[in-house]
Parts: structure tokens; sequence; C-alpha cells
């Protein structure tokens, strides 16, 4: 899986924050998170859903898979991050602070990201765990 997220936040980068291949189309942002282990930066390409207040939604999908990602464990130690976004010419670095939804909350957003992207109702049906997380990033 590293060798894929390295290849698209290069592309990433080469594009003003918007990559192709895979995730043409889609919305990308970079999630600079503190590893809780190790303490050191990890980055990670996530899909989002943005919210015009300057509110990001982002998803513990793992494809699916049976466990939360490494990333999310990050983002639950170390809640205060950045997160990079770009327009296609630039990209932004923000500082902003990670919230798990909970309940109806999360299910709404939940709902509305798989609808715009049907992936994410494959991945909420085949995962063996109870739910997918749903992350708010808020500017701090």
């Amino acid at each position: 899986m590293s060798d894929f997220n390295n290849q698209v936040i290069a592309d990433f980068n080469a594009n003003g924050g918007k990559p192709g291949g895979y995730f043409a189309g889609a919305p990308v942002l970079l999630l600079h998170a503190i590893g809780a282990k190790s303490g050191a930066e990890r980055t990670q390409p996530l899909m989002f859903l943005p919210e015009g207040d300057g509110t990001w939604y982002v998803f513990a999908s793992y494809g699916g898979g049976p466990k939360d990602p490494a990333w999310f464990h990050n983002v639950v130690a170390h809640p205060e991050l950045d997160i990079s976004v770009g327009d296609g010419t630039t990209i932004a670095r923000i500082p902003v602070r990670a919230h798990v939804l909970e309940g109806t909350e999360r299910d709404t957003i939940y709902a509305k990201q798989a609808g715009l992207f049907p992936q994410f109702a494959t991945y909420a049906e085949t995962t063996t765990r109870d739910i997918i997380p749903v992350i708010k990033l808020t500017r701090r």
C-alpha cells in the first residue's frame, strides 16, 4: 500500500492537490498525522467530503477491511494535526482538530459520502467491523 500511497502523494503534489489515476475527479487531501507510537509524521492521501464552512470529513474505510487503518489510531492519539488541500494550482497546509463522529451525525455523513461515491457503500457492506469511523476535521 505504501508504494500506491507514495505515488498518489507525488501526483497530488505535482498537480496542485488534484491527483489523477484512481483518484481522478475525487476530492483528495493529505492527512499529516503524528504516529501514535513513533511520534513521527505520517502522511496519508484520503478522499474527503468537504463542507462549505471549512470542515472536512474523512473516512477510516480501509477499503472495507476488517480493522481500522493505522492512520485512524494516530488521529485518535493526536487529534491536532495538519491537512494539505489543493485547488489544482496551489496546495495549502491547514492546521486542524479531529473529532470522531458518533450516532446519527456519523450515519448521516457516511450516507452522504456513500451516495456520492458508491464504493463507500460497498466498504460498509463488506467490512466485519461494526462501523467505519467518520472523522470531522475543523480548522484550529
